[in-house]
């Protein structure tokens, strides 16, 4: 293969084996690309990538020990030119953007990994940034929202873990008027027609995570 493309080398994250069997099975039927490690942890990705220094790293977000966004920010501050392709099963446009801000090149569906990941993983080795269709809607659906602010996030992510007003304002050490203040904005930039509402808005756009 002297007067052929150099080989694709890519590292794949993701703590359910199928899921990065199943890449394995794609890819080692291209003759362009060739899979030299794998990790189920965010610590792990680490250690591989630097083992192998992979040429495309797919990064699953939701891990446990250690999550794909802090092993990619970790993976980055090291390897700057790191390119790296984040498979989840979220479209959520906060978790998209936070991703793309932390250097990810390219953002794919797992439900598309079939039909999408090989010209993405392409894409992005040609240097070019990639988003699935579903995250670009998401995003664009959402551009002018207000943003929440982090106090207004704590206590969203507290709603989310069932917690009463005067529950949050005990955990948060503020009090119980500041607390509905911060869930009448809440439901005023989110669009919710109430607390649970709310909560779900979070968790499928990526704002809070479970």
């Amino acid at each position: 293969m002297s007067d052929a493309a150099p080989v694709i080398r890519i590292l794949a994250v993701d703590d359910h084996v199928l899921l990065r069997d199943g890449i394995a099975a794609l890819v080692s039927d291209q003759s362009d690309m060739e899979m030299v490690a794998q990790a189920s942890t965010g610590r792990e990705a680490i250690q591989q990538f630097r083992a192998h220094l992979p040429d495309i790293t797919l990064m699953d977000l939701q891990m446990p020990e250690m999550s794909g966004l802090d092993a990619m920010i970790a993976i980055r501050q090291e390897f700057p030119d790191a390119r790296i392709i984040v498979l989840t099963t979220y479209s959520g446009d906060v978790q998209a953007l936070r991703a793309m801000q932390a250097g990810a090149r390219g953002y794919l569906l797992k439900n598309l990994v079939h039909k999408e990941l090989l010209e993405t993983i392409r894409a992005v080795h040609a240097g070019k940034k990639t988003l699935s269709a579903q995250v670009s809607y998401e995003i664009a659906e959402h551009t002018v929202d207000d943003a929440l602010t982090k106090p207004e996030v704590d206590v969203l992510r507290l709603i989310a873990a069932g917690n009463a007003n005067k529950q949050i304002a005990e955990q948060l050490s503020i009090t119980e008027d500041t607390v509905k203040g911060r869930v009448r904005n809440i439901l005023t930039k989110l669009g919710a027609n109430d607390r649970t509402h709310a909560a779900m808005i979070g968790l499928k756009r990526g704002i809070i995570e479970v």
